[in-house]
């Protein structure tokens, strides 16, 4: 699968796919590797044969979620997210902060010809993913949010820890 320019947004690929059969596609920041983005992942590969994990770029996130943010750069969140056994493929996203519209992706994704687009419920762009996943004949999957483990959440201190008792 070549690097696609696409609609203001392309990928380039990390971790090249290898197999066939029902294509699971995710994208996200991944910043800061927890237990609830190996939970997603897990559920989002239960509705498939292969999952591809794509990582918004630095730029991306950094207009996205703030100061400080990524803490960790695209390569090393595709590294991190290509290490994993549930993930079969991984390419960044990269291009203009401001695209984000669902035509974007869909003309970013439909190469890849996914059957299931896969996000986590209360994910603000969930309803262009609905749309996304419309436009490109794919099913839309929306995995329950592992409470208290975001990204945001953890380095914010919000995480509770469970007492042993």
């Amino acid at each position: 699968m070549p690097d696609s320019p696409r609609a203001g947004l392309h990928l380039s690929w990390y971790s090249h796919p290898s197999g066939s059969g029902r294509l699971v596609v995710v994208t996200g920041a991944f910043d800061v590797l927890h237990v609830g983005h190996l939970r997603f992942l897990q559920s989002a590969r239960a509705t498939g044969d292969l999952l591809l994990v794509g990582v918004e770029s630095d730029n991306r996130v950094a207009a996205w979620k703030g100061p400080g943010r990524p803490v960790n750069t695209g390569v090393e969140r595709a590294e991190m997210l290509a290490a994993l056994r549930t993930v079969d493929g991984v390419f960044l996203v990269q291009g203009d902060p401001d695209v984000k519209d669902p035509e974007a992706y869909v003309d970013l994704l439909r190469p890849l010809d996914p059957a299931v687009l896969a996000f986590t419920q209360g994910d603000p762009f969930a309803e262009e993913k609905h749309r996304s996943a419309g436009l490109l004949d794919a099913v839309a999957v929306e995995v329950p949010l592992v409470p208290e483990r975001s990204t945001s959440a953890l380095l914010n201190g919000r995480r509770s820890v469970p007492t042993a008792g």
